[in-house]
Formats: structure tokens, C-alpha cells, sequence
């Protein structure tokens, strides 16, 4: 394959660029532009081993830097590969990247690194698609299972469960080419069990899928209520800094304003939204109705009521568009005399948690609430293997609609060989995770979605 370069370091001013580049010939385009300080053969430097000097072109100075060195098959690719690190200005690495590309390399593709690693088997199809995982990460929990998928804990479980099933096709076969010994009946009873047990842990892996969505994707948390009943001021709280503007003026929030913090590790998508009311502006009116549908889609809402005012019929209709929805009712501006008591909410039967905006008591509570509705801290417990991709849940799905057709037609006493086609059809699926019968155009797409360098 080519050798190819990119700036791998996130775009913008830093400390340190770093530009790598990959190939059988990499080396010899490294040579055209890196003067070492003491100089020696590429034969002789040892992979895994940095060497300090210059770039340069013709003869110019362009940067002083540390090249790392790693040779075929002990890298990233497991091609011949270094590491240019640089000082971290935009021009300079930019100018880097332009000698190699000059010298012999060619501009990497999105992912590129990643997709030679995988075509090169160093990896297989999860563990690189862990790779993005961890850089876009949200939080300690995330980071912690795509760093687990990075070292095979999905992968392992899947290869086992391809083993096993065709392992059980072997015995199809043996009963199928010698059938007068009779074996049909205690080959199906074996089979039987051994599918009993792969649906355990295939039901298993699906259900891990709830928790790996909120992992990844985090829970939307919607905050709602009338206007001025503490909605920004919650949110500038929870932030710790002034985020969302606070005036005793109504109808200052008119559009929606989303953060992200983390709660047991878990990543929560907060939206402040506009205060609902009847109200007369368009504009206005536009932002009451995005909270209203922001609210009937979010994992989970939080109603804020102001309890130093009476409850109207505008809090009424908050109450009722809670009634379907997971939800906890927050009392604010508790450190002020009461308008409201708890009789007139509990009907709606919901967690309710009393709180002050302005001097932060309740907020502890509000993150228990939050916790326990969705039982955060029993998510990604340590040895749990769990499924946070989209495409490995449907190709999970799909496995065990096979596997039940292929029960099926045990129960059903259709010839033995007929079932060889369902658990064929399984293999086939489960190997998409691991990348083994996957095709070319979902290799592409996958890696598309990696960034440059990467």
C-alpha cells in the first residue's frame, strides 16, 4: 500500500503537532526531509525509539523535533510508521504535512490510519470502531467500555459464539453423511441446548444496548416550566457559571440552550427551554411550542414551579404533559414563603424535589433522583460487556431471529440439514461485528466517520 501523512493533533495552536505518517516507503520519505542530530542508519534505529534533529526544506530550517519510530509489524498499521512532533502552530505543521506529501506520501483519508490497522489485522471491525468511540467519549464510563471493546471484551464473546455454532454445524454434518447410525434425534437435542445457551448471551448483549445508548448518547433532560420560575438559573447552577441570561423580566429565553455535565459518569444533554405561557409574541409563541416537542421527546423532564406563586392554569398544563413522561417535579425558590405545598403536586405522582436556586440547597437531590430513575450506578459495572453501537445491535437482532427460526425447526422435526442454513445465516451476521464477512462499502462508511489523522 502508499504511504500516507497527516496531521494527527486536533486542529489550532498547542504545545505539540504531531504528523504521522504510514507505509513500506515511509522511512525513505522521512530520510528526504528529518536531519538527526546524530545520525544513523534506519536499519539500525530500533523500533520504538525516538530520535531528536531538524526538518527541513533544502537545507532551510523548517522546525526542530522528536521523530518517533515504528517498524512493520509492531505499530499502529503494523506498517512501517513515524511520528513527527513538532511544535504545534497551524503553519508549521501545515508545512510539515506539505514536505512529506511532496517527498513521496500521499494525504491520508478520514480513518485511514485506523482502516490499515483493521485490513492489516491488528484489529478487527469493533475494536476499530472503539477507536472513535474513545476519542469522542463524554465521559469516564464511556471511555472505560470503548477502552474494554478496544481490547476485545465484544470481540471475544462474539468469536466464542461463532466457534460454538460451527462447531454444532460439524455434527449436522456428521449426522447428515452418516445416516445409518441413526444420530438425528440426539444430534438435535444437543443442538438445542447449545442454542438455548447462545440466546442467553446474545439476549444479554441486546439488552446491555440500553445502557450502552445512554453511555454514549447520554440522557436529554429537558427543564420546563412557566416563565421565571428558575429554569435558567437551575441551569446556570447545575454549569457552575452564568450560561443562560437571568432577569425578572418573562420571556427571556426564546430559543433552546443545551449543555452537557456528567452524573455517575453518565453523560446528561440538559436543555433549558422557553417558559410556557400563553403568549402573544410570535416569536415567543415559536419558542413556547419547540419546548413543548422538546419535552415529549427528551429521556426525562424536569418541571420547575416557583413555589413563592400560586399555582395557574399554565403550571396545570406542565402537570398533564407530565402524566407519560419520566419526570421529576423541582420546587424552587424554597427560601421564600410558600405559595404552593406539596398536596397540590402529589397527585401527579411523581419524584418531587424541593430546591433554591439561589442558595444551592437541593441540587444533591436532584442528581439522586436523576440516578435512581435510570440506575446509574448500576451501569457498566466492571466485567459487564456492553453493546453501545447502533449497527452490532441490529446484527445482534437479526442473529437471534435466526436462532430462533433454526429452534423452530427443531420443534417443528423438519429435516436436520434444514437448520444448517439458519445457523449459517448467524455466523454470517455475527462476523459483520468482528469485520469477517462484512463488505467493502459498510468498511467505508464506518471509517468515514473517523477524523483525519486517526
Amino acid at each position: 500500500m502508499s504511504t500516507i501523512a497527516a496531521i494527527s493533533t486536533a486542529p489550532g495552536i498547542g504545545g505539540i503537532g504531531i504528523i504521522r505518517m504510514s507505509g513500506e516507503n515511509c522511512f525513505d520519505v522521512l530520510e528526504k526531509i528529518f536531519k538527526q542530530k546524530n545520525s544513523q542508519k534506519i536499519e539500525d534505529i530500533k523500533g520504538y525509539s525516538i530520535k531528536y534533529g531538524t526538518i527541513v526544506d533544502n537545507d532551510e530550517i523548517i522546525d526542530e523535533v522528536l521523530v518517533s519510530y515504528f517498524k512493520a509489524p509492531k505499530s499502529y498499521t503494523a506498517e512501517n510508521m513515524c511520528e513527527i512532533n513538532s511544535h504545534g502552530g497551524v503553519v508549521i505543521m501545515n508545512k510539515i504535512l506539505d514536505l512529506c506529501i511532496r517527498n513521496g506520501a500521499e494525504l491520508a483519508e478520514p480513518g485511514e490510519f485506523t482502516k490499515r490497522a483493521f485490513l492489516n489485522g491488528r484489529m478487527d471491525l469493533s475494536q476499530a470502531e472503539a477507536v472513535i468511540d474513545i476519542i469522542n467519549a463524554k465521559t469516564d464510563k464511556e471511555a472505560k467500555i470503548s477502552l474494554e471493546q478496544l481490547e476485545g471484551n465484544l470481540s471475544e464473546k462474539i468469536t466464542q459464539i461463532r466457534k460454538t455454532i460451527i462447531s454444532v454445524m460439524a455434527d449436522i454434518e456428521a449426522t447428515i453423511d452418516y445416516p445409518e447410525y441413526d444420530l438425528e434425534e440426539v444430534t438435535n437435542a444437543k443442538i438445542s441446548k447449545i442454542l438455548d445457551e447462545v440466546d442467553i448471551i446474545l439476549d444479554s448483549l441486546e439488552k446491555s444496548f440500553y445502557n450502552g445508548k445512554i453511555l454514549r448518547e447520554g440522557i436529554s433532560t429537558a427543564i420546563i416550566g412557566r416563565p421565571n420560575a428558575g429554569k435558567s438559573s437551575l441551569l446556570n447552577l447545575i454549569l457552575n457559571e452564568e450560561r443562560a441570561i437571568v432577569t425578572d423580566i418573562e420571556g427571556t429565553t426564546r430559543d433552546t440552550i443545551e449543555e452537557y455535565i456528567s452524573i455517575e459518569g453518565v453523560p446528561l444533554k440538559i436543555i433549558d427551554t422557553a417558559g410556557i405561557r400563553n403568549a402573544s409574541d410570535e416569536v415567543e409563541r415559536i419558542g413556547v411550542q419547540k419546548a413543548i416537542e422538546i419535552a415529549k421527546k427528551s429521556d426525562v423532564v424536569i418541571a420547575i414551579f416557583d413555589v413563592s406563586r400560586p399555582l395557574n392554569k399554565e403550571d396545570k398544563d406542565i402537570l398533564e404533559l407530565l402524566k407519560d413522561k419520566n419526570s421529576i417535579i423541582l420546587l424552587n425558590k424554597i427560601d421564600l414563603d410558600r405559595k404552593v405545598s406539596l398536596e397540590d403536586i402529589k397527585s401527579i405522582n411523581k419524584p418531587i424535589v424541593e430546591i433554591s436556586t439561589k442558595t444551592r440547597e437541593g441540587l444533591e437531590d436532584l442528581y439522586s433522583e436523576i440516578s435512581k430513575l435510570f440506575k446509574l450506578k448500576e451501569i457498566a459495572n466492571d466485567g459487564e460487556t456492553i453493546v453501545s453501537n447502533v449497527r452490532h445491535k441490529n446484527i445482534i437482532i437479526n442473529s437471534r431471529k435466526n436462532l430462533r427460526k433454526a429452534r423452530e425447526t427443531i420443534k417443528n422435526n423438519m429435516p436436520i440439514d434444514i437448520i444448517s442454513g439458519h445457523l449459517k445465516e448467524i455466523i454470517e451476521e455475527l462476523g459483520k461485528i468482528t469485520g469477517e464477512t462484512v463488505t467493502e462499502d459498510v468498511i467505508a462508511e464506518i471509517f468515514s466517520k473517523f477524523c483525519l489523522g486517526k
